[in-house]
């Protein structure tokens, strides 16, 4: 199947469709519920802190998993000895 201008044209168009009616922006805006950042500041820092701890498990985990491949390495050539 080739990719045409017409086909094309189709393609966006079916998926512009999807995407459901247009709203303006203004009426959206009021929609809207305005919301303090500081509310999400302890959440965040909390996530930062959590990733922090994840990636130096992680690390740690990694430097276990070297040394455990280099001992099957060595066992390895042991056993074809």
């Amino acid at each position: 199947m080739k990719l045409t201008p017409e086909l094309l044209k189709k393609i966006v168009k079916e998926e512009l469709g999807k995407f459901g009616k247009e709203r303006e922006t203004e009426k959206v805006a009021k929609d809207t519920e305005e919301v303090d950042a500081d509310g999400f500041a302890d959440t965040l820092e909390k996530q930062v802190d959590m990733m922090k701890v994840l990636k130096i498990e992680e690390a740690k985990i990694t430097a276990r998993l070297k040394k455990i491949q280099e001992k099957k390495a060595i066992l390895a050539k042991l056993i074809v000895k």
